[in-house]
């Protein structure tokens, strides 16, 4: 292997070790492989751009101890989602000044453009898996995600990543401008840049939290739109998976990797 690989590994294996978390998945069954094992695995499956078979044989090869392509794709749905969300909180850092929200999609397939022209389709599937993010403008770091199998409005999932997590100022754009969110942030102390609406001049907070607006601050949102395509342009922008549980797995994979700037 060469340095740089050797450092990607070291990488991976000092985050697992961070989690503080049981040695095994399981408490019954056999003891055979360890948590730490099965995670590394499935980081490198989305570093690697590689299927379960192809991961695992790569992996022994290289003479690591992992668990075979089926245990894999099982311990992908039995992994619990919390664990997932403190391994991506723990790359992100702790404290965080400036956020930005917003929500991007994965397909839920990857066709060629030759199979497209094969099959004669001229609209294309509207069907994907939506994400919604926080991204740390400061760290380039993605704090938090939230992953829905069907597409709904961006204010869906924003109370529940700002309850999650601590900030100072939230940046958004014109789809997060809803009174119940200037609401939520004035409660909590958190300063909210979103830009208006157009002919919405309503509400209480809004007023409030308006003053705090403008529009030289306001451009900084976009640097979670770099981040989010930075995500997709290495790790891809697509989701194999088909239960949510190993979508919403294979997500914080993609997070993760792009926090610890594995590529």
């Amino acid at each position: 292997m060469s340095k740089r690989e050797v450092k990607l590994v070291k990488k991976i294996n000092g985050l697992l070790k961070q989690l503080n978390c049981r040695e095994y998945l399981h408490h019954f069954g056999p003891k055979k492989y360890k948590l730490i094992q099965h995670l590394f695995a499935l980081l490198m499956m989305q570093v690697c751009r590689l299927s379960f078979r192809r991961v695992s044989n790569l992996l022994m090869m290289l003479g690591f101890i992992i668990p075979t392509y089926s245990a894999l794709c099982k311990s992908r749905k039995r992994i619990p989602l919390f664990l997932w969300n403190s391994a991506l909180k723990l790359t992100a850092g702790i404290r965080h000044k400036r956020v930005a929200i917003d929500s991007t999609g994965f397909s839920k397939t990857n066709p060629s453009f030759h199979y497209i022209k094969r099959v004669n389709r001229k609209i294309p599937t509207r069907s994907y898996i939506k994400q919604s993010t926080l991204f740390d403008i400061e760290k380039k770091k993605i704090i938090d995600i939230r992953i829905r199998s069907k597409p709904r409005h961006d204010c869906k999932d924003a109370e529940y990543l700002i309850k999650r997590n601590h900030f100072e100022e939230l940046f958004g754009d014109s789809s997060y401008d809803a009174e119940f969110i200037h609401e939520l942030c004035f409660e909590l102390g958190i300063k909210t840049i979103i830009k208006p609406r157009k002919n919405v001049k309503r509400g209480f907070y809004r007023k409030k939290q308006n003053k705090n607006y403008s529009e030289e601050k306001y451009h900084q949102r976009s640097l979670i739109e770099s981040g989010q395509g930075g995500e997709k342009r290495r790790y891809g922008g697509f989701i194999f998976a088909k239960d949510i549980r190993a979508i919403r797995a294979e997500a914080h994979c993609k997070a993760i990797a792009y926090n610890l700037r594995l590529s």
